[in-house]
């Protein structure tokens, strides 16, 4: 199954965006995020994808301060680029303070992690990248199972503007050393290969 865009019109304030995009009933089990302005459906993720989500938060809790928490379902919002997304891990501190909103401010996250599903690869690569460099999250880890070459693994810091740039990149078996606050390593040789 693939995804399924729904437009809206370009004129539309992010405001009612965001309204439609809480309002609307969606169908259930699906995941709907804002990509650059559009209002996107696509279906629960795949089970390795899910099994790679797994253990990379393994790997992940033993390494975070306590007031920080990984999130697998949590939205966050970069109005610069039109983008309300999920992503497949969010590492945050916890905020306590906010308000009940579906969403919390992307500059909130320490790291988000995506793993590419086949129908929407892209957006992982060039969409949310840029996103979450606008809003200046510190890393952003890529687990591109559906790259050109073959699986890889791109670890992202040092955002500017919407831009990042590549701290290391490694094929599936190889392990990949995540920076400081996490000075973990992540074997990728764990992640199933499809």
């Amino acid at each position: 199954m693939s995804a399924l865009t729904v437009s809206q019109d370009p004129d539309q304030y992010w405001d009612d965006l965001v309204r439609y995009w809480e309002e609307m009933e969606w169908p259930e089990g699906s995941k709907v995020e804002i990509i650059e302005g559009i209002i996107t459906v696509s279906p629960s993720p795949a089970h390795r994808h899910n099994v790679i989500a797994g253990r990379i938060q393994r790997r992940l809790y033993p390494v975070i301060p306590e007031e920080w928490e990984i999130f697998q379902t949590q939205s966050i919002s970069v109005p610069a680029r039109l983008g309300m997304l999920i992503p497949d891990l969010l590492v945050m501190p916890v905020q306590e303070h906010l308000e009940e909103d579906s969403y919390v401010p992307a500059a909130l996250a320490e790291l988000v992690v995506e793993v590419t599903s086949k129908s929407n690869a892209r957006h992982d690569r060039v969409s949310k990248a840029a996103a979450y460099a606008t809003a200046r999250i510190p890393l952003y880890l890529l687990i591109d199972r559906w790259a050109p070459g073959g699986p890889t693994v791109t670890l992202y810091g040092e955002p500017k503007d919407d831009v990042y740039r590549v701290l290391s990149a490694v094929k599936f078996g190889d392990p990949l050393k995540l920076p400081a606050p996490f000075d973990v390593t992540i074997d990728t040789g764990e992640f199933p290969v499809d």
